[in-house]
């Protein structure tokens, strides 16, 4: 794999990370209602599930869904679901109060904040179509197993070190402050963006 290969996949598994969607938002409202600590193994638990995910589109299941879509229509409708579910919840729990402490909600243990980011990125299916054609066009046949590996640690770095990010900027004093001030649109704002990015992951 050339370097001008390995440069060009490593920049195209960087917009994907950063591009909207619902792993942002999930790191976005964790950051602000649990903490940066919570957030970092929610981000690790994305950059796991966006690995499984480059795993799959490597065994070739983007293939398998281009001949059997209607697999991929499940897995989509049963992420959407999940997702407006999600988006319903908060909308519904708006108005509930929160402290103006250093943890407005009981944080969530570890492996409960990963495993939450493992499942909203899975909720997501569109990803492994995306990773094919990533590795289609930037990784030659007969790559070395060691590089695959490496491009997997590249995906997990773009994606863990993204929504850790994100995680961060909204842990922020400030930010959570202004975050209680405005809860009930802020959630509002939240659980609808969840709904309508289900609603999209179901029917696109």
């Amino acid at each position: 794999m050339s370097l001008a290969a390995f440069l060009g996949f490593c920049f195209l598994t960087l917009m994907g990370a950063i591009s909207p969607g619902p792993a942002v938002l999930m790191s976005a409202r964790t950051g602000l209602t649990e903490g940066f600590r919570v957030g970092s193994f929610l981000a690790m638990g994305i950059g796991l599930g966006a690995c499984f995910w480059a795993i799959c589109a490597m065994s070739g299941l983007g293939l398998v869904f281009a001949w059997a879509p209607w697999a991929l229509t499940a897995l989509k409708l049963g992420g959407g679901a999940y997702l407006v579910w999600t988006g319903i919840k908060l909308w519904r729990h708006a108005r509930e109060p929160l402290s103006e402490g250093p943890a407005t909600e009981t944080p969530r243990g570890a492996l409960s904040a990963l495993w939450l980011g493992v499942v909203t990125q899975l909720t997501n299916p569109k990803p492994v179509v995306v990773m094919s054609a990533i590795f289609l066009g930037t990784v030659p046949p007969g790559t070395p197993f060691w590089q695959y590996l490496a491009l997997l640690a590249v995906i997990f770095v773009n994606e863990t070190v993204w929504n850790m990010s994100v995680a961060r900027i909204f842990s922020l004093d400030r930010t959570r402050a202004r975050y209680i001030s405005l809860k009930t649109m802020l959630d509002r704002l939240f659980g609808g963006m969840l709904f309508l990015f289900g609603l999209k992951v179901a029917v696109t």
